[in-house]
């Protein structure tokens, strides 16, 4: 088969392959069991392959590549436009075939073996301080549902946690001292378990050069710097620091029309983890701000006029393109001297 360009919808176990020729003509338009899948493509010349970006993209890709294929990612909400009509697998593979060969299409890099690990111990890390989260607030309601107020602040929580454990339970009945006994508990089997998976994170971020230049940046420890190290893939795709903070959603959507323009909110587009991690950081770098205001000059001027939560995001903005630079020239973060008066 001549075919030049295949688009590929996966799946779980039934795969939507969409082929055609260097004229544009289908050659093969056939749906594929997951055991058909290394065959039929060890079978086909190399050729230009999209896929859109998805949780098992990556495996696929990288299976694809060992063929001699060129395998070109996408994300979904680039293709869906591309879709003539209707929701099928068919429709939606011809509209990935489509849609990998415009040339003005943003592509999603690949991401290797190691990188996919990392990225799932910082989803499993955070899955599991959610479910802390949520455990910790069932004791903060149900204590005050019987007039004990826990302070604000996850180490207040935890103090509590550790006295009952512990045996040191407060004046409350006996059955929902039972109960809340056994939310500590399982509370406290949380923290040792996100303790390892940190453990395990900060093993891999003391050998990634990358995530060390990273965490030179103000506000950015080491998770939101292996983060990024696994994430970025390749950050040259990139045209501009701008560009990769606004493909972390960190820029504000514009709205242009008739010679009139406007910048709104953050767009909120890309990897909302990440997105999440520079804001925390930024927003424990804006105490610092506040005790040095020499240090931060232009953080020190919205102070006076903006919100806390916005100031925030305009630093993790800042921090994210000071990101790029580290990542792109290889270096590591030297703040700026401040500007010296000139002698008379």
């Amino acid at each position: 088969m001549n075919v030049t360009t295949v688009g590929l919808d996966l799946a779980k176990n039934v795969f939507q392959v969409h082929g055609i020729d260097s004229t544009g003509r289908v050659i093969v338009r056939r749906s594929l069991r997951r055991r058909q899948m290394m065959p039929f493509f060890g079978k086909l010349e190399p050729c230009l392959i999209g896929v859109e970006a998805c949780g098992t993209s990556h495996f696929w890709a990288r299976e694809l590549r060992a063929l001699g294929h060129e395998v070109k990612l996408m994300a979904p909400a680039y293709v869906k436009p591309y879709v003539k009509r209707g929701k099928t697998d068919a429709a939606d593979a011809e509209a990935i075939c489509e849609a990998v060969t415009r040339p003005t299409m943003r592509f999603v890099a690949i991401k290797s073996a190691e990188q996919q690990s990392v990225v799932a111990l910082h989803r499993t890390r955070d899955l599991l301080v959610g479910q802390r989260t949520q455990l910790v607030n069932m004791i903060r309601s149900q204590l005050a549902e019987l007039g004990i107020v826990v302070a604000k602040g996850i180490h207040h929580a935890l103090r509590l946690v550790d006295q009952l454990v512990e045996g040191v339970v407060p004046d409350i009945p006996a059955l929902a001292c039972k109960i809340i006994i056994a939310l500590a508990e399982q509370i406290r089997e949380l923290q040792a378990r996100i303790a390892m998976l940190e453990g395990e994170i900060k093993t891999w971020f003391r050998g990634n050069e990358l995530a060390k230049r990273l965490e030179t940046i103000p506000g950015i420890g080491f998770i939101t710097a292996s983060a990024l190290a696994a994430s970025v893939t390749d950050p040259h795709r990139f045209t501009s620091a701008r560009q990769f903070a606004a493909s972390l959603g960190l820029t504000p959507k514009a709205d242009c029309s008739g010679g009139r323009e406007r910048m709104g909110r953050i767009s909120k587009m890309g990897d909302r983890y990440l997105r999440r991690l520079l804001v925390n950081g930024m927003t424990s770098q804006l105490q610092s701000a506040r005790r040095k205001p020499d240090a931060y000059p232009w953080v020190a001027g919205l102070l006076a006029s903006k919100p806390n939560k916005l100031i925030a995001v305009a630093m993790a903005n800042k921090a994210a393109r000071i990101a790029w630079v580290v990542m792109t020239r290889g270096e590591v973060y030297r703040a700026r001297r401040p500007a010296t008066e000139g002698t008379a």
